[in-house]
Order: structure tokens, then C-alpha cells, then sequence
């Protein structure tokens, strides 16, 4: 018996030593995997920084670029495009305008009714109407006609406070989200769709034109007065209520800006100067590349990935449409390459876009205790039944340095336009006011992201200069900045001047 029993204790003794032996091991490992989780993160921390430095960098190149782009066409990743709008809305405007948004699957129609400095926007209606998809993919009369129908049916229903007088005819503002060769500022040609759509008989044609053929068709006498890119119209729906508004910049899923330029300092203007001796100009800087940029390796595998490989860099890096992506790439590395979610990788991770930006912002918003926000997401949209403090840490910090590079390029790029405008510095004896009308999801909902873009921004132009710049959101320059542009370049602006 006694021997049984001492085989026995040496047998157990040797089973727990086995036991201490593989519980070490494990945590060594599991240490080792958790220093690689952190090795991973600082090595993203480092190659997102933007320091103040890095910043001026990346101003002085978009300044450099955006000179180069209002040279010559092509003469730089900037477009620069000429919007044709010299113009903008003073808040004199009187009368009701239209304006037609198409972007995407949806389109609105919108009335819009100005009473001039005191009543401003008096009333405003919309409807928005959903397109069948096989009408994406048809010929451009069928698509053209369902839109006019549509506007022709909403144009129906005007009540007696919009009242046309005798002999007018009614005016729209267009704005039209896909890429197009601006010709005057009704005209411009489709150059490609985009958005699912596919009408290959669109392109090369002037939509204004589609449109207005469809208009007749259905009996509907309307001028088309402006063909507005959103950014456009977010400037001018700005301008409206505040006549030091210089800019707009949308951060939303995409990302642009607009801006107005003084139009003797537009070389590839070869028109008549305007009146005003302004123009807007359409920059498309999403498409913004320089070698200032910090780019990950992550940046880099996503750009590979897309659709337009080497093209919209700065968009691919604080828009939207990518913050979310980013941060799933990052965290795919982890788990593939320190089990940060356990022994195997969560299968919905892999999927790309998977994590949204406003999931993203949702977890980086998250301030209770437990970070019980960003437990429930990663539940939620990875299937993660659970997650540790530690790794929900993690997690807040990647949201933190993606967005906080997104925030401060973007801030970068605002101080590069108020540079090319000589506007990024105290001048004795002015007090100049600039102000940023914004717009889009990005900086209306991502509270952290619109937050240092504001501080980063003021970072740029030091204390003094920074009283003297405002930034403000101006809310629907797709549709209600449309109609006002209807407004400011109307047919019968003379009239109203005269009478």
C-alpha cells in the first residue's frame, strides 16, 4: 500500500509540476503576445504623428499644389476646378427657387422661399424620392425622365405662398455628385459615374442639357441656373448668413473643399474677368498627395486594395468612408499576429469595411468604467462574446491616434487654403474675418475628431491670428445652398436691381 501511495504522490507531484510548468509557459506567451500587441500599437503611434512641424509641411505643400492646379489644367493632384460661381448669395435674394440633389440611389427636390436680409429663409419644402435600380443601369432618357417626372409631380403641389410672378419662369439649382467637366455654370459633362451607377450613354454629355430635354418632355418649364458641386453649395448656404465665409470644407464619407479665389490670380482663366472679380473654386482635395503625409502600413495596403489605387491619398487617410477600415486592418494585424482576440482570429474581422467610422466613434466617445460601449461593439459587429479592460483600452487608443491624424491633416489642409489667401496672419491695422462654414457627417457626429480639428487648427495660426478665424457647420449646401444659387445668379436679377 505504501508503495502504491508514494507512486501515487510522486506521480501527482509531477502532474502539478507539469501543470506549473504549462501555466508558466502560457503566461510567458501570453506576455509575449501582450508586448506585441503594444509593440504594434507604438509602431502605428509613431508613424501617424503629425507633429506641429509636420503639419506646416503638409500646408505649404497643399498652398504649392493648389498655385500649380489654378496654372494649368493638370498641373497638379489638385484639380482646381473653375465652379463658374462668381456670385455667391448676400441674403438680399427674394423669391422661391428649386433645387434637384442627385448623389446616389436617393434624389430630393427642394423649394426654397428667400425673403431677403429679414426674412432669409422664409419656408423651404422637400421630398425625396428613391430610384429603381434597374433605371441606374438603363439608357439616360429613362433615367432623365423618371427624375423629371418626379420634380414635374413636386412642382404640383406648390401651395399659395410661392407665388411666381407673371411671366417667369421658375429656376432651379442642380447639384450633381458625380465627376463632371464644368463648361459654364449651367453646363458641365458627365466624365464617369459612379455610386452603382452604369448609363454609358450619360457620359461625354452635358446633364444640364439630359435634364432639361427630359423637362420639356414632361411639359416642364424650368431654367436650370446653376450646376453646383455640394461643396459649392455648402460654401454659398455659408456665405448666405455670414459675409466672411472664404470657405467650406466637407468631412463626411468623402471629402473636399471649396473655396473663393481672387480671379485675376487664376493663370488658366482665360474668360472675361467677373464683375465681382471673384471665383469659386472647386479644389477636389481629397485627391491631395505628398510625400509629408504619414502613411501607414495600413494606409498603404488599403489604397492597394480599392478601387482607384493611388488616387484620393488624403481622403483614403480622414474621410469617413476609411477611419473604420483603417482601424479593422490594424486590429485584423493583432489578432493575426498576437492573438490580441484569442487563439484564432474572429472570422468577421476579415470582412473589409466591416467596422463603420460611426461604430468607431461610438467606442471612442466611450467614458464608462468598464469601457462597456466598446465591449458591446466588438460584440456586436465582430461577434467578440467577450473582451478584457486592458484590450478595450487598446482599442480607445487606436480610435484615438486614427482619428487625431485624420483631425490634424484635415486642420493642415484648412490652414494651407487660409495661406494661399493670405489669411493665416494678423495684418496691421485690419481686422479681417475668416470663417470655415463645414459640413458632413464626420465633423458633425465624430465629437472627438471635430474637436481637435478645432484645437490643431488654432495650434497652426498661433493665438492672435486664431481670433480672427471662425469655424462654423453650415448644414445642406446640397440642397438648400443649391437653391441659393439659383438665387444669386437668377435671369432676373437686373429686374429686381432696377425695379
Amino acid at each position: 500500500m505504501g508503495k502504491v501511495a508514494v507512486g501515487a504522490t510522486v506521480v501527482c507531484a509531477a502532474a502539478v509540476c507539469a501543470a506549473s510548468v504549462y501555466i508558466v509557459r502560457r503566461r510567458m506567451q501570453s506576455s509575449g503576445k501582450w508586448a506585441r500587441v503594444i509593440e504594434i500599437l507604438k509602431v502605428l503611434e509613431e508613424d501617424c504623428a503629425t507633429p506641429t512641424a509636420k503639419l506646416r509641411q503638409v500646408a505649404d505643400a497643399m498652398t504649392v499644389e493648389m498655385h500649380a492646379g489654378l496654372a494649368s489644367e493638370g498641373g497638379s493632384k489638385l484639380k482646381m476646378l473653375i465652379s463658374y460661381v462668381d456670385n455667391l448669395p448676400s441674403g438680399e435674394e427674394h423669391g422661391f427657387f428649386y433645387a434637384l440633389d442627385l448623389g446616389g440611389t436617393n434624389f430630393r427636390v427642394m423649394r426654397v422661399l428667400l425673403g431677403g436680409k429679414e426674412g432669409r429663409v422664409v419656408k423651404q419644402e422637400s421630398e425625396e424620392v428613391s430610384i429603381p435600380p434597374h433605371l441606374m443601369i438603363s439608357g439616360s432618357d429613362e433615367l432623365f425622365n423618371f427624375i423629371a417626372e418626379a420634380l414635374a409631380k413636386f412642382v404640383a403641389t406648390e401651395g399659395e405662398d410661392f407665388h411666381l410672378p407673371e411671366g417667369r419662369q421658375r429656376e432651379l439649382g442642380f447639384t450633381f455628385s458625380f465627376p463632371v467637366k464644368q463648361t459654364s455654370l449651367s453646363s458641365g459633362t458627365l466624365i464617369k459615374w459612379t455610386k452603382g451607377f452604369s448609363i454609358e450613354d450619360t457620359v461625354g454629355q452635358d446633364v444640364v442639357g439630359e435634364l432639361v430635354k427630359a423637362m420639356e418632355r414632361v411639359g416642364l418649364d424650368m431654367n436650370v441656373t446653376a450646376l453646383v458641386n455640394d461643396t459649392v453649395g455648402t460654401l454659398a448656404g455659408g456665405r448666405y448668413y455670414n459675409p466672411d465665409v472664404v470657405a467650406a470644407v466637407i468631412l463626411g464619407t468623402g471629402t473636399n473643399a471649396a473655396y473663393v479665389e481672387r480671379a485675376h490670380a487664376i493663370p488658366k482663366w482665360h474668360g472675361l474677368l467677373p464683375k465681382s472679380g471673384e471665383m469659386v473654386i472647386n479644389m477636389e482635395w481629397g485627391n491631395f498627395r505628398s510625400s509629408h503625409l504619414p502613411l501607414t502600413e495600413y494606409d498603404h495596403s488599403l489604397d492597394f486594395d480599392s478601387l482607384n489605387p493611388g488616387e484620393q491619398i488624403l481622403e483614403k487617410i480622414i474621410s469617413g468612408m476609411y477611419l473604420g477600415e483603417i482601424l479593422r486592418r490594424v486590429l485584423l494585424k493583432m489578432a493575426e499576429e498576437a492573438a490580441f482576440f484569442g487563439d484564432s482570429v474572429p472570422p468577421k474581422l476579415r470582412i473589409p469595411f466591416i467596422i463603420r467610422t460611426p461604430n468607431m466613434s461610438a467606442m471612442h466617445s466611450d467614458t464608462s468604467p468598464d469601457l462597456k460601449v466598446v465591449g458591446s461593439k466588438l460584440k456586436d459587429i465582430l461577434e467578440v462574446p467577450t473582451t478584457s479592460l486592458k484590450m478595450r483600452k487598446v482599442v480607445i487608443s487606436l480610435c484615438d491616434i486614427i482619428a487625431s491624424r485624420g483631425a490634424r491633416l484635415s486642420a493642415a489642409g484648412i490652414y494651407g487654403i487660409l495661406k494661399k489667401l493670405g489669411r493665416d496672419a494678423p495684418k496691421e491695422g485690419e481686422t479681417q474675418k475668416s470663417v470655415i462654414a463645414m459640413d458632413g457627417g464626420l465633423f458633425e457626429h465624430y465629437t472627438q475628431f471635430s474637436e481637435c480639428m478645432e484645437s490643431s487648427l488654432k495650434e497652426l495660426l498661433g493665438d492672435e491670428a486664431s481670433e480672427s478665424v471662425e469655424v462654423i457647420h453650415s448644414n445642406d449646401g446640397s440642397g438648400v445652398g443649391a437653391a441659393l444659387l439659383a438665387a444669386s445668379h437668377s435671369q432676373y436679377l437686373e429686374d429686381s436691381e432696377t425695379s
